[in-house]
């Protein structure tokens, strides 16, 4: 969606919000998380923010990456604001459980998935050699949730899927390199 918009010159924000009005819920997360996330404020160089909007497994979910990359061409995810509506939501707390640790598996895949394959056999035999993300590591993750009285979604693996488009986005934003692959690679 933000390489139609680039092509366009149009924000990835508006761009989305011009596809948007016949869908009150998507535009309600997106306009909160971005608004939570200080979308349209400047950012010093080598700094990125980018956006991602999904509906998945009953649920509306909107994210905004916040991103440093130095001059290697490192990433370093410093911030993740989360906007969801997942219907009526019953208990809160579980809510932003559920999109912290879905964001943090989604940023081990996107940033350390690789898998590979010697003799046959894939290396990565647990969490030593596949390691998640340490809680050093971890940027903030913000949940903001829309009040609905829509029925209850799931949220599980929403934030999960979620999170590498918006991290890309903001490479993107911070640099004008598109990532095409995961894990994501320096430059």
């Amino acid at each position: 969606m933000d390489e139609l918009a680039f092509a366009a010159r149009q924000d990835p924000v508006e761009f989305r919000r011009n596809l948007l009005a016949h869908n009150p819920r998507a535009l309600a997360v997106l306009n909160l998380a971005v608004q939570k996330a200080g979308w349209g404020q400047p950012m010093p160089p080598g700094k990125g923010r980018g956006v991602s909007l999904q509906f998945a497994f009953g649920s509306y979910l909107s994210q905004v990456a916040e991103v440093a990359v130095d001059e290697k061409g490192n990433v370093r995810v410093e911030r993740i604001v989360c906007a969801v509506d997942c219907g009526l939501p019953v208990n809160p707390k579980m809510i932003d459980a559920q999109i912290q640790s879905g964001t943090i598996f989604g940023l081990t895949a996107a940033l350390r998935g690789a898998i590979t394959i010697k003799d046959g056999r894939v290396e990565q035999g647990n969490f030593d050699s596949y390691p998640p993300l340490r809680i050093d590591e971890t940027p903030p993750i913000e949940t903001h949730i829309v009040a609905s009285t829509a029925d209850p979604g799931g949220l599980g693996e929403a934030a999960t899927a979620a999170v590498a488009p918006a991290v890309t986005n903001a490479i993107f934003a911070a640099t004008g390199r598109r990532i095409r692959r995961l894990p994501i690679q320096p430059a």
